[in-house]
């Protein structure tokens, strides 16, 4: 099946890593490939390194690149191991690194119906969670599901994960209601863990409140999600490594979607900034317009920054 993704920030983003033809760019997140695809349009005989966790993401785009005047390669990596990548291939530096951390429509709701893996709070899947597949849609027995952490991890774990990973105010109450769900029964699926926030969070917050377009099993779902896939230690090993594989003006542009990411990206560019070592392209973040917002909705919490490396 075809990628149904649509890339958010995707313009903004490619102008502003200022690449030239035949430059050699790392596609931390290629997802559905929309970013790589219009790169490889605007820069002929560009060359891209496309890493992605799922190998799915590969099969359903690869066609699209039938027809394109670039060299593009993919591997079924995270980006956190950037480092080894570009060694195994033989790439002392690149002049552009692209990480786009939403995530990616075909997971959410792909064509067929579902992931499968129990990202969406809005399908009844298994409990999974997992980033990483190989094409089987199963975890290795090694990897942690969010099965695992609702049927295993102590309360107090959970509520500092729904704190910590997804600022949810009704944390203790939501992890003293799952502790005390999965004596009755193992917690399975997507549903069977929103019926339980559900009964866990007052009338009003379940109706979203005024203010508010979230779902109430947004935040946990979230925390769940990264906790899983350790994402916020990914993207911090990610931008150390993918800053030190840029060659002297290169940039990296990183498109987040909640606070957490944000927070870890805007510390890390200033650093480098306070360090004498790199330059904010943009000083205020990046934002959807309002024409993207209205065709895409989920661009509406992207938010892009761009570094350049000076040394």
């Amino acid at each position: 099946m075809n990628s149904v993704h649509r890339s958010v920030l995707l313009n903004e983003a490619i102008e502003g890593l200022n690449l030239k033809d035949r430059a050699t760019l790392v596609d931390g997140t290629f997802g559905g490939g929309g970013h790589s695809l219009e790169i490889c349009k605007k820069y002929p005989g560009v060359k891209i390194i496309a890493l992605d966790q799922d190998q799915g993401a590969f099969q359903k785009a690869r066609s699209k690149f039938e027809n394109v005047d670039c060299e593009i390669s993919f591997v079924n990596e995270n980006f956190r191991n950037i480092d080894e990548v570009l060694k195994e291939k033989g790439i002392g530096s690149v002049d552009g690194i692209i990480f786009d951390l939403g995530l990616s429509s075909d997971q959410l709701s792909p064509p067929a119906g579902g992931s499968g893996r129990g990202f969406s709070f809005l399908k009844d899947e298994p409990l999974l969670m997992t980033m990483k597949d190989k094409g089987n849609n199963l975890p290795s027995p090694e990897d942690l599901t969010a099965m695992d952490i609702v049927n295993t991890w102590e309360e107090e774990n959970l509520v500092k994960i729904f704190i910590g990973y997804g600022e949810e105010k009704f944390a203790k109450r939501i992890a003293r209601a799952i502790v005390e769900g999965r004596e009755r029964k193992k917690i399975e699926t997507t549903f069977e863990l929103v019926e339980i926030i559900r009964n866990a969070v007052p009338g009003v917050y379940r109706m979203g409140g005024k203010r508010s377009r979230l779902h109430f099993a947004t935040r946990v779902f979230q925390a769940l999600r990264i906790a899983v896939n350790d994402e916020l230690g990914a993207l911090e090993e990610g931008l150390k490594k993918g800053f030190e594989a840029l060659g002297e003006r290169g940039r990296i542009a990183t498109i987040t979607f909640h606070s957490l990411e944000d927070r870890i990206v805007k510390r890390f560019y200033k650093a480098k900034e306070k360090e004498g070592r790199a330059r904010l392209v943009n000083k205020k973040v990046i934002l959807a317009t309002d024409e993207e917002i209205i065709n895409n909705p989920r661009s509406r919490s992207g938010k892009l920054r761009i570094l350049e490396k000076i040394k």
